[in-house]
């Protein structure tokens, strides 16, 4: 789906619905306003309060692969997989923070020349037919993840595991460097557990719960920047801000599935403010609201299980090709 510039306002997408506000317009309040709305308590991190959900995803992870072991049964095999697949993705909830891609999403979402991940694309007629079909075509974007971190989004060069990728400042390379180490000691675990236990094991075991993973991954960040009933603007050049470019993200609500990933639906807060721990986040939401107004979009209730989100998810991704 092509736009002209016709349906642009100050070079992002104009909001359907309501005559009266523009999410695009620049937002009547300061960043200092948000922040002072927030209750000071929020801003402290616990370190033993903070170690306590690693050490119960951990626990949780050896508990499902050894009951899955300990069943070995193809009625058991994919409710392991799901449940494994999404602790595979809450343990990730809490160690991604401020790693340097992520961090670079952080400091430049919503700006179409920087942003890092999950970009709308300026000429989608353009794009290579494969890029149009792992992008475009339902479910293949749920995979996105593995690819991106060899190769980065499209238009853009690099690789996290090269540390003299452009994506790297020369001082990150020795943190780049340590990772692909451990990247490379994890995959050669794995082929050495492939020949102690064989590869199906190996596969049931951690294959499919890390594909689970991956499309958790996907799935969620791709709706926390797309997939709005709302279409959600993008900034180029001086159009862009740190606060505008937060504003621009979305919270969503997954049922009973929050409080297994700490929380990473309350996004907006997140986005700006990420150095508030995840336990704080619902109560620092809450507090802010008032001051976002209509720049919060209020998230759609969910069930136990957030099907709702797949309709979001298909029709975004057939409908958002350019910005």
């Amino acid at each position: 789906m092509l736009m002209s510039n016709k349906d642009f306002v100050n070079g992002v997408h104009p909001v359907d619905g309501d005559d009266d506000f523009d999410a695009g317009n620049p937002p009547p309040f300061k960043i200092a306003q948000i922040r002072a709305a927030i209750p000071k308590h929020c801003w402290v991190k616990n370190p033993w309060r903070s170690l306590s959900y690693i050490f119960r995803d951990v626990v949780v992870i050896l508990a499902l692969a050894a009951a899955a072991l300990y069943f070995n049964s193809w009625a058991v095999w994919p409710l392991y997989w799901a449940a494994q697949g999404t602790m595979f993705w809450a343990i990730f909830v809490l160690g991604h923070d401020w790693r340097i891609s992520h961090r670079t999403h952080h400091q430049n979402h919503g700006n179409v020349e920087k942003d890092e991940s999950w970009l709308p694309e300026n000429i989608y007629k353009n794009l290579p037919l494969s890029s149009r079909i792992m992008r475009y075509t339902v479910p293949l974007p749920m995979f996105a993840y593995p690819i991106y971190l060899w190769t980065r989004s499209p238009g853009k060069e690099g690789s996290h595991f090269n540390p003299y990728s452009n994506l790297f400042a020369s001082e990150e390379r020795r943190a780049v460097s340590t990772s692909t180490v451990c990247w490379t000691i994890m995959v050669l675990l794995l082929l050495y557990s492939c020949f102690i236990f064989g590869p199906a094991q190996v596969f049931k075991l951690y294959g499919v719960p890390y594909l689970i993973f991956v499309m958790w991954l996907d799935f969620v960040t791709y709706l926390h920047h797309h997939g709005c009933e709302q279409k959600l603007p993008w900034y180029r050049g001086k159009e862009w801000s740190y606060l505008r470019g937060g504003l621009t993200t979305v919270d969503r609500d997954y049922g009973w599935i929050n409080n297994i990933h700490h929380d990473i639906g309350t996004h907006v807060i997140h986005h700006l403010f990420p150095q508030i721990p995840h336990y704080h986040l619902v109560e620092a939401t809450k507090a802010a609201k008032p001051v976002l107004g209509k720049y919060y979009r209020e998230p759609n209730k969910s069930g136990p299980f957030p099907f709702h989100l797949f309709r979001n998810l298909v029709k975004s991704i057939r409908e958002i090709t350019i910005v």
